[in-house]
């Protein structure tokens, strides 16, 4: 999205100011040319371990060492997934189901759109629907997080580069009639429907709508969709001389969760990790890439009472069929890392991303 932006340079230098960030880089840190921003959906600690015991005793996230923890409240204790991802895209605390709006219903601009802005490519991979809660979150500005073909259309109102998940019906089979995925086409994106027809595309802007909704579990069958999503896109984006930013959403752990199944939850976190695997493969050829993963809260009140690295057997329990409130961690790789340390709300993602960027707004 090559707009301008709408907030005034006092506002903005208020903002940072307000979270306690410059808006420069740090002393002797120089930007980062991309952020990999990943979010395993649900992902409490308790699933992070859960998936270290299934897959016997092993993480790509044990590769990380600049690690915290987030506060993901939202204007309630415990926040659901619009206000948790709009928290992190935005960073504004606001109100459960709201989806890239402010806590008035005020559109808030996200570190996507601003990627947009500074001539960044970018893109969205997601294990669900591309226009379910936290991928909408990042790209568009919608009162409902259930208002899933109102927030289809808001994805024809940016550049986006790469978008990668389900939700063609949103597209193309709408209750208005207007089929979607004709006028993405009419802007120049090349559609994908199948992996193989993702990996054929040479370059983007395309739109991968793998599934009319919803992929399936990974114990049904949707095998290494996920990394070789992360793959893909990283291919198309890091062709573009000025850098990308990419948000990706391990979606199905939260799902498990809401469930109260172990196994679906811990094969969901296994895969998401071996798509934090593939981005911290990348990252550390590249050298200048910023790789963020992080949850939008916990789910279930996982609790693990015992269990087997060698099996990969888990007893677990857990406390009810929801989110909770409590803190969710962050793992932070690459240059600039170490801002991402510590106790954080979960809006500062939004700063220190901005702040690794070295984002300055635009004057009108």
């Amino acid at each position: 999205m090559k707009r301008l932006a709408f907030y005034s340079f006092l506002a903005v230098v208020l903002m940072f100011s307000a979270s306690g960030f410059s808006l420069t880089v740090p002393k002797g840190n120089r930007p980062v040319k991309n952020i990999i921003l990943m979010i395993g959906d649900g992902m409490g600690t308790s699933a992070v371990y859960a998936g270290y015991t299934l897959n016997h005793g092993h993480l790509n996230l044990e590769r990380i060492r600049n690690i915290g923890f987030s506060k993901t409240y939202s204007t309630a204790y415990v926040t659901d997934s619009g206000a948790g991802g709009t928290a992190i895209s935005t960073g504004n605390k606001t109100y459960n189901g709201a989806i890239g709006v402010d806590s008035t219903g005020k559109p808030a601009e996200t570190i996507l759109e601003w990627a947009e802005e500074y001539g960044k490519a970018t893109g969205l991979v997601a294990t669900c629907a591309i226009t379910h809660a936290t991928p909408a979150s990042f790209i568009s500005h919608q009162a409902s997080r259930s208002d899933y073909e109102l927030i289809a259309l808001d994805f024809l109102k940016t550049d986006i580069d790469v978008f990668i998940g389900g939700g063609r019906n949103h597209f193309a089979k709408r209750k208005d009639g207007v089929d979607l995925t004709q006028k993405l086409k009419e802007k120049g994106y090349s559609l994908a429907y199948t992996m193989d027809e993702l990996r054929n595309v040479k370059k983007g802007p395309v739109a991968a709508l793998l599934d009319t909704v919803h992929p399936v579990k990974w114990l049904e069958g949707r095998g290494n969709m996920l990394t070789e999503s992360v793959n893909e896109a990283i291919r198309l984006l890091s062709s573009d001389k000025d850098g990308f930013f990419m948000m990706v959403e391990g979606s199905q752990i939260d799902w498990g969760g809401h469930d109260n199944n172990i196994n679906y939850l811990a094969t969901e976190m296994v895969d998401f990790d071996k798509a934090v695997g593939a981005a911290l493969d990348f990252a550390m050829k590249d050298g200048e890439t910023l790789v963020v993963i992080t949850a939008d809260h916990d789910t279930g009140g996982l609790g693990l009472n015992g269990g087997s690295f060698e099996t990969g057997e888990i007893k677990a329990g857990f406390t009810g069929t929801n989110h909770t409130g409590v803190m969710v961690p962050v793992f932070a790789f690459g240059p600039q890392s170490e801002m991402f340390s510590g106790f954080q709300e979960n809006t500062d993602l939004f700063f220190k991303m901005m702040n690794a960027f070295g984002f300055e707004v635009k004057r009108k």
